[in-house]
C-alpha cells in the first residue's frame, strides 16, 4: 500500500497537476491538507473517476484536510476528538479497510506566524492536543499512519540555512520539543528511514526564488506507529510536482506498507 501526504495549497487551483500526480504516482492512500474548499466544493467527480473513496473534512477559503483511498474508508473522525469549539478544519482520521487495515489521519498543524504570536500560541496548543491523540493511538497497538504538514522541521539537517531561521517559527525549540515527544513514543518518522541525509526538502517558499535555489524546508511527515513501521519498505519525496506550472509551494511525501 502507497501511502502519501500532499499539501495542495487549493485542490481548486491545483487539480489538473494532482489528478496528473495520482495518474502517474499510482498512490494507493492520500491524505491532503489545505484543501481551501468547503465539503460541497471538493472536485469529488474528478477524483472519484480515478478510482478513489473521499473523505473530506472541508472549510470555506482556508485549511481543509482529505483522505483519498483506492480501498474503503470507514470509522471516520473530523476534528480532534473532544475539541468540538474548534472551527478550523484541520484534521480528519480513518480506517483503511484493505486485507490489512491502517488507521490514517491526515493532518494540518498550522504554521503559527511568528513565535510567541497569537497564533503561534494556538499552535501549541494543537500540538498538545495532538500528543494527546498521538497517545492514545499508540496505546492502541494498531498499524497507524500519521501524515500532514506539521509545519516543523524536525532538526537543523531539514532546513536550508539553519543559521538565518535558527528560532524562527518552523524551526523553534518550542515546536521541535513537541514533535520529538510525538517521535518518542514510538512513531516513525518514514522519509528519514530511508533518506539519512540530510537536506532534502518538502516545502519551498513561493518568494524570493526559493524553488529554483533549493531553499527548502522539510515539514511534511509520515509518522507510523509501531505495527505500521513493522510494514513499511520505501519512502521518498517526490520533487516533480513542486516543478510544475502553477504547483502547491509542497511536494508530496510517501511510503509504502507491505501487507
Amino acid at each position: 500500500m502507497k501511502i502519501a501526504t500532499w499539501n495542495v495549497n487549493s485542490i481548486k487551483a491545483r487539480l489538473p497537476n494532482v489528478i496528473e500526480w495520482l495518474q502517474e504516482a499510482k498512490p494507493d492512500v492520500v491524505l491532503l491538507q489545505e484543501t481551501k474548499t468547503v465539503d460541497d466544493g471538493f472536485p469529488a467527480m474528478e477524483i472519484e473517476d480515478l478510482g478513489y473513496n473521499i473523505a473530506i473534512h472541508g472549510q470555506k477559503t482556508y485549511n481543509g484536510v482529505a483522505i483519498l483511498s483506492k480501498y474503503p474508508i470507514e470509522d471516520v473522525e473530523r476534528g480532534l476528538p473532544s475539541n468540538d469549539d474548534d472551527e478550523q478544519a484541520r484534521y480528519i482520521e480513518a480506517t483503511i479497510s484493505s486485507p490489512h487495515p491502517v488507521r490514517v489521519a491526515s493532518i494540518y498543524v498550522p504554521m503559527g506566524t511568528a513565535v510567541g504570536d497569537e497564533k503561534f500560541h494556538y499552535k501549541l496548543n494543537f500540538l498538545d492536543r495532538l500528543i494527546t491523540r498521538f497517545e492514545k493511538i499508540r496505546a492502541e497497538g494498531e498499524a497507524a499512519v500519521m501524515g500532514g504538514d506539521y509545519n516543523i522541521a524536525p532538526d537543523d539537517s531539514d532546513v536550508y540555512d539553519p543559521a538565518k531561521l535558527h528560532e524562527a517559527v518552523l524551526c523553534s525549540t518550542t515546536e521541535r520539543k513537541r514533535l520529538r515527544t510525538m517521535m518518542n513514543m514510538g512513531y516513525t518518522d518514514a522519509f528519514r528511514t530511508f533518506n539519512p541525509k540530510g537536506h532534502q526538502y518538502s516545502w519551498w517558499d513561493y518568494r524570493a526564488g526559493a524553488w529554483n535555489k533549493d531553499n527548502g524546508l522539510r515539514i511534511d511527515h509520515l509518522l507510523l506507529t509501531p505495527a505500521a513501521a513493522d510494514r513499511l519498505s520505501a519512502s521518498d519525496i517526490d520533487r516533480d510536482p513542486r516543478g510544475k506550472e502553477k504547483a502547491s509551494d509542497h511536494t508530496p511525501v510517501w511510503c509504502m506498507i507491505d501487507d
